[in-house]
């Protein structure tokens, strides 16, 4: 089957019908339920070990022939699990039947009724512990569709194809402004689903380019540049305005915004403000947090250095305190800039480590050396003042914490010291402090974060809404898009009831 660039007519019957069920029906005929559950899954190529030597990306993506049959593994249930089981409530089952129908355009287009950032979605969520962890596949094969696989081949086709660039105004223009602070995964969600409703956007963004923690937390191994600003792209021709080096609370405050005419606001800034352990040692030169250390490589392009003007020093021996992605994207960050020895410093088993299965497989695949039950206790520094080695010690699990997860308990006398150059400390960050800071009545909760109405995404303030890291913590990019949708919808109510 090949791509078609242009939907049929009956295609474009079938998605205005709402993707109506009798030719989906006549589809599941074809093949029975029991040869869909024998079909095995395809599971993502990847490149192999030279992939460390660059930062080129290592999933290389389903061709059409596995894209459609792993479709043909989805039973297309009547009561689809996997749709609960997403944030931004995607008809999974519409777009992966369009995917076996041949109909790839199509699929798309489903997709982008509800997620203006598929291509990305389908490279960095957490589908493993979300949609595919529900799927009614896996309650009887114990292996789940690939969604997240299937999301990306549809998303990478369209753009590929020049059937990408799909989103349009559903609505004439209102007249509104509204002003959305952060082009992160919930900020761009926001101006993609106002400007779709006929308001006019702007998107405040503090960095230089758009994407917020897609851009300057994630690598590009992971997630390439060209995919996010083909993105942004869609949004720009939707009308969606980007202002950068803008940042609201130093250059604007809110209120300044909305003396300029902006009647709803959207606050997306994330949890840039990094955690530490606060033991000896910790500030000594080498040792970096995650924020910065993936800060200067993948937006600043440290990698490039001296072709780029931004230094990171690029150590023999690395260690990256940390289990979750951020901790992963740092140490196979630190095998690309020539760590001979990249190791994860961990306190809890590998069974408790919060990162994706496949990021810790990748990491182990590319030489990555893992300490589990294991906590740093000080940094040593050498004569020039740069730290020359990490004391640890041994943890054992004791009883589930707050988290549900065991809780690490030293072991007595289990000190020992690894030798380091470099250090990253990924252990988390909290809430932007700036926009709480600066605006008067902006009610926060105890650890910075803006407190909201979990169904609305409202503030305290009127026409305030937040969403995201500034409203989570550190939490995954397709939460943070469930919350813009969510707040775009109330923000929509609300300019509406303006006029």
């Amino acid at each position: 089957m090949s791509d078609k660039s242009k939907l049929s007519p009956e295609t474009e019957s079938r998605l205005k019908a709402s993707f109506n069920l009798e030719w989906r029906k006549e589809l599941r005929a074809r093949i029975p339920v029991k040869e869909r559950l024998e079909i095995g899954r395809r599971e993502m190529p990847a490149r192999g070990h030279e992939r460390v030597r660059d930062f080129l990306e290592v999933n290389q993506g389903l061709s059409v022939e596995e894209a459609v049959l792993e479709a043909k593994r989805c039973l297309d249930c009547g009561r689809p699990s996997c749709v609960s089981g997403c944030p931004v409530g995607i008809d999974i089952p519409g777009f992966i039947k369009l995917i076996e129908a041949g109909e790839f355009a199509a699929s798309a287009r489903k997709l982008r009724e509800t997620n203006s950032l598929p291509a990305v979605c389908g490279r960095v969520c957490p589908q493993e512990t979300q949609c595919e962890q529900v799927c009614n596949v896996a309650k009887t094969t114990g292996v789940p569709v690939a969604i997240g696989n299937l999301e990306r081949f549809a998303a990478d086709l369209a753009m590929r194809s020049g059937t990408f660039a799909s989103l349009e105004r559903t609505a004439a223009p209102t007249g509104k402004k509204a002003a959305v602070v952060g082009a992160g995964p919930a900020g761009l969600t926001v101006a993609g689903e106002l400007a779709k409703l006929g308001h006019s956007v702007t998107v405040f963004e503090a960095l230089h380019q758009p994407g917020g923690v897609l851009v300057y937390g994630i690598p590009e191994f992971r997630l390439p540049n060209r995919i996010l600003w083909a993105e942004c792209g869609l949004l720009e021709r939707l009308g969606v305005e980007f202002r950068m080096n803008f940042i609201v609370g130093k250059t604007a405050t809110i209120e300044d915004l909305r003396a300029d005419g902006y009647e709803a606001f959207f606050i997306g800034t994330g949890a840039g403000l990094p955690n530490f352990m606060n033991i000896p040692g910790e500030n000594l030169a080498g040792i970096y947090s995650a924020n910065e250390y993936l800060t200067r490589v993948n937006l600043l392009r440290a990698c490039e250095f001296p072709v780029a003007d931004t230094p990171v020093f690029r150590g023999k021996r690395t260690a990256v305190v940390g289990g979750g992605n951020v901790a992963l994207d740092s140490v196979r960050t630190a095998r690309r800039l020539g760590a001979e020895k990249a190791m994860i410093i961990y306190r809890r088993s590998r069974v408790e480590m919060p990162a994706r299965a496949e990021e810790v497989r990748h990491a182990e695949e590319e030489g990555v050396e893992f300490h589990f039950l294991t906590v740093p206790i000080r940094y040593i520094g050498d004569s020039r003042g740069r730290v020359a080695a990490v004391e640890c010690q041994r943890m054992e699990l004791g009883e589930p914490d707050a988290s549900g997860r065991r809780k690490p308990v030293p072991v007595p006398g289990s000190e020992f010291t690894l030798e380091v150059d470099v250090v990253v400390v990924a252990i988390g960050q909290s809430p932007n402090p700036l926009i709480p800071q600066t605006t008067s009545g902006l009610k926060v909760g105890r650890w910075g974060n803006i407190e909201v109405d979990p169904e609305t995404m409202a503030t305290s303030l009127p026409g305030v809404f937040a969403g995201g890291d500034i409203v989570r913590g550190g939490a995954t990019v397709i939460l943070a898009m469930g919350d813009g949708r969510r707040a775009a919808a109330a923000m929509d109510r609300y300019l509406c009831e303006k006029r």
